[in-house]
């Protein structure tokens, strides 16, 4: 019998392995009885054991050439034509018009666009794109997210603050990005640090770039190693900007073993970032402070959380709360023009007994994912 149902979930240039899309959207609906799941975006190798009623496309090849994005364009329409869904999933919008243009053009086609990002707070702060043409692209963005969502059949936020920040969203639907693990198996919380005479590893996981910290990171590894000469951070993620990339790989080998670098162009498997989750013994968040990231919970944050890693984040109280509700690690000002003496923090660290009740379950996605059920049961 043939399935009752045809979800399509895309992006262009989320890898076809995103943790949110695939992982957790992907693999909670495929729990529902009669449903055929497709999963669309970058290419990238397709994790292991899937259920059987989720299938993969890529629709980019490659980078993020503006050639190689009008194909993927093309690609999704196809996608769109062939599969003939009941429900999209939208989670980049740029997909958008293509996705407004097929459900006008038939019956019974409902869409549901997933807000990942404040994506016109970015294009205006982040200093990716031209300053001539920031207002332009924001103009576009924020008119065209505007006539999507009034034609959805629901609208998902990834961040609670984002209710207050995008007008569009009425009556949105807020389904944080909390993390799936990938087996049943608890993690076990590392309850306390080594000792200043043993290894210590310490983690950057996720995307790399300067506004998340990455000069940050590599600066508190070198000062904290006089009085911990073990200490080693690892970077894993990929960075999307060659120049930083290069300068990054000379401090790496500049670093004497204190740094290593796993990704940088490549994207990194999300089973690669969770195993050195499992095998480090501190996270570090070291965000810069920015307008399109001090309202937001970062990913990792829900990761080292759920998975008993302690942590060091900014002192930011959206930050700090969840840290310190679970004993989950120390606050630190990764940003002040001196750090404090080393030796009283390495005390602080040495003192401090984290996770006194285990991983923090209120990080993991089972907590979201009655949500999307829910949505699915009012459109359906």
């Amino acid at each position: 019998m043939p399935p009752a149902i045809t979800i399509l979930l895309a992006s262009i240039l989320k890898p076809l392995d995103d943790t949110r899309m695939l992982g957790k959207f992907g693999r909670t609906l495929a729990g529902r009885v009669g449903t055929d799941v497709h999963v669309a975006g970058r290419h990238a190798p397709v994790p292991p054991h899937l259920p059987g009623n989720v299938h993969t496309h890529a629709l980019l090849q490659g980078n993020r050439l503006s050639r190689a994005r009008l194909a993927a364009q093309a690609r999704y329409w196809q996608l769109l034509r062939r599969l003939q869904p009941q429900v999209v999933f939208v989670h980049a919008p740029e997909l958008l018009p293509l996705t407004v243009l097929w459900q006008a053009l038939g019956p019974g086609r409902q869409f549901i666009y997933d807000v990942r990002e404040n994506y016109v707070l970015n294009i205006r702060t982040q200093a990716v794109y031209p300053a001539w043409a920031r207002g332009l692209l924001a103009g576009l963005v924020r008119r065209l997210e505007t006539l999507a969502a009034a034609r959805a059949a629901g609208v998902i936020l990834a961040e609670q603050s984002y209710a207050d920040e995008l007008p569009f969203a009425a009556r949105p639907i807020v389904i944080e990005n909390k993390y799936q693990p990938y087996d049943t198996q608890p993690p076990a919380a590392r309850h306390r640090l080594p000792g200043v005479s043993e290894p210590l590893e310490l983690l950057y996981s996720g995307t790399i770039s300067e506004l998340n910290g990455v000069w940050e990171a590599i600066r508190f590894v070198q000062w904290l190693r006089p009085a911990w000469p073990g200490a080693r951070l690892t970077i894993i993620g990929a960075c999307q900007q060659p120049g930083l990339l290069g300068r990054l790989e000379q401090a790496v080998a500049a670093s004497a073993g204190a740094v290593r670098l796993v990704g940088g162009p490549a994207l990194v498997p999300h089973a690669e970032v969770v195993a050195a989750i499992r095998s480090s013994h501190l996270g570090l968040l070291p965000y810069r402070p920015h307008p399109s990231t001090a309202r937001c919970v970062p990913t990792k944050l829900f990761e080292y959380l759920a998975s008993g890693l302690p942590a060091v984040v900014p002192p930011n109280p959206l930050w700090t709360a969840p840290v310190h509700a679970a004993g989950a690690g120390l606050a630190f000002d990764f940003q002040a023009a001196t750090y404090p003496p080393v030796d009283s923090f390495v005390a602080q660290l040495q003192a401090a007994a984290f996770y006194p009740t285990g991983p923090d379950r209120t990080a993991l996605w089972s907590t979201e994912a009655g949500k999307l059920h829910r949505l699915m049961d009012s459109i359906r």
